[in-house]
């Protein structure tokens, strides 16, 4: 295994040294799930009238992503040149299906930027909806995939 970038070779956390890195392309989709009662879901579909939670939810989403490196202590903060939150009903789960893309040109990657978002997106749905269901759950966030930066491409497999 790779030696971890976020600790010095004496075991000290510190922020990885990216200055002599060249600025690139970086491009990272991540996604995440809350599962709710169908009766919840219908709530939330119906009451947009109401409340925008989907709404509300992504621009929630966008605002995390920056603030990434305010909430994860070893990140870089990084200019994002776009953040697009994807906030989708799903009758299947039953819940919501959410995915974010976001992207920067810069020396370092975008995927805690992606993730905190996903993140902050479904527990703002969380918070919105808790009043009618105190069960739902958070899950399946992960990175999907991810472009650019000195080890290129990545996309998750089945087996991932």
């Amino acid at each position: 295994m790779s030696k971890l970038t976020h600790f010095s070779d004496d075991g000290r956390p510190h922020m990885v040294d990216v200055g002599d890195k060249e600025a690139t392309a970086r491009r990272s989709v991540a996604s995440g799930t809350v599962a709710m009662e169908p009766s919840t879901l219908t709530l939330l579909q119906e009451g947009a009238a109401k409340g925008d939670v989907i709404g509300v939810a992504t621009l929630a989403g966008i605002m995390g992503s920056k603030r990434t490196a305010d909430l994860i202590p070893l990140c870089h903060p990084l200019p994002l040149n776009k953040v697009d939150v994807v906030i989708e009903p799903d009758v299947d789960l039953p819940g919501v299906r959410i995915k974010v893309t976001a992207k920067t040109h810069g020396k370092t990657g975008v995927e805690m930027e992606a993730l905190t978002a996903v993140t902050v997106a479904a527990l703002t749905v969380y918070d919105m909806l808790k009043a009618v269901d105190r069960s739902m759950v958070l899950g399946a966030i992960q990175l999907e995939e991810k472009e650019g930066g000195k080890s290129g491409a990545w996309v998750r497999s089945d087996t991932d």
